[in-house]
């Protein structure tokens, strides 16, 4: 009965190294599965990629008070003025009805430098492609999870200027320069005007009023914490054109109706070293053909020709003979025009003769 119990015994050891074996391979695999799974989790969820994945999503989906939100974003004057930026640039354009199209946002790489880690982003905005790199640092944990800031904001600044209008549209978001400036109604019309943009963010400026227009300019902000010049010129609109030349008509026109050799306040007159013993009468033969040039905050009339015609009779000083006097008198207008703040024209004409 001994030798039995001994034999069977032996039999049972193998057995158990081996169910012991693959219960530990078992372990393993199980170890390995919960940290490739936590790895992805952090990768996804926790980690500095996916801090600016979720803040360029936000972008994506016009969400900007809650990308303005983020840890890191945000700025107040100290720190724009700190980064050499204006510390009165207005927030007027960190809002959803300023943001432009932005798609296809993906992180390219993600590198530990020092206590920060780089993030390079891609994305496609307003239908072309940029790359953006952001600075992410820790921010403490929020139970056993990491949270992280941005160590640099990722906001810019655009400082725009629009010559010839005081209103203007960003992505179709209409706004005034009084609005933006610090100097509120008293603002420069020429003077540039500071405003913070997500970055990245495609921002397209135009100008459509019924004085001026332009066909607009995009500037791609790419880039935190810099500075984006942008300058826009408005031309005058045809509608404007119309009506300065309708107006310069109608005081040419008023002018002739003064029966004497130099109309007050005109750009003609006519000079005779006889005695004029009737009353002159004018027409205008030549209206001019009005153009309106940029001229800093407001508008210029250049040169421009035009002819009066003076009908008259003249007694001769020598030997008191009568002459009828009839003659084109050809002269020069220009003129200077401001846009008032109600959004009106003044018109203030000037020239000369060219005899």
């Amino acid at each position: 009965m001994g030798d039995v119990s001994v034999g069977g015994g032996g039999r049972r050891r193998p057995r158990l190294a081996v169910d012991l074996s693959i219960l530990a391979v078992i372990g393993v695999l199980l170890l390995a599965a919960l940290g490739a799974g936590a790895g992805a989790l952090y990768r996804e969820f926790y980690s500095p990629s996916a801090f600016v994945l979720r803040y360029l999503t936000m972008l994506e989906s016009g969400r900007a008070s809650d990308a303005l939100a983020m840890p890191g974003v945000a700025l107040d004057g100290a720190e724009l003025s700190a980064a050499g930026l204006p510390p009165t640039a207005s927030d007027a354009l960190l809002r959803s009805a300023a943001l432009g199209s932005l798609t296809d946002a993906t992180i390219v790489s993600e590198v530990q430098d020092g206590d920060t880690t780089i993030v390079k982003a891609q994305y496609i905005a307003g239908g072309h492609a940029g790359t953006t790199t952001f600075r992410v640092a820790s921010n403490g944990l929020l139970g056993v999870a990491p949270t992280w800031r941005f160590a640099q904001s990722p906001l810019a600044v655009m400082n725009l200027t629009v010559l010839g209008s005081m209103s203007f549209d960003v992505n179709s978001f209409l706004l005034d320069k009084r609005q933006v400036s610090p100097d509120g109604v008293d603002a420069d019309p020429v003077a540039p005007v500071s405003m913070l943009v997500f970055s990245p963010g495609l921002y397209s400026i135009s100008v459509k009023t019924a004085i001026s227009a332009t066909p607009g300019t995009a500037v791609l902000a790419d880039a935190p914490m810099v500075n984006v010049p942008v300058q826009l010129q408005a031309e005058p609109t045809e509608e404007f054109v119309s009506v300065v030349q309708e107006r310069v008509e109608e005081f040419l026109t008023a002018c002739t109706t003064q029966q004497v050799l130099q109309p007050t306040g005109c750009p003609f007159g006519f000079v005779v070293r006889n005695r004029v013993e009737e009353l002159p009468t004018w027409t205008i033969v030549q209206q001019p053909e009005i153009s309106i040039v940029p001229d800093g905050a407001g508008w210029r009339i250049p040169d421009t020709e035009a002819a009066a015609h003076i009908d008259l009779e003249i007694r001769s000083l020598y030997d008191g003979t009568l002459h009828d006097v009839a003659e084109d008198v050809p002269f020069l207008v220009n003129g200077t025009i401001d846009v008032l703040p109600d959004g009106t024209a003044s018109i203030r004409l000037g020239g000369s003769d060219l005899g």
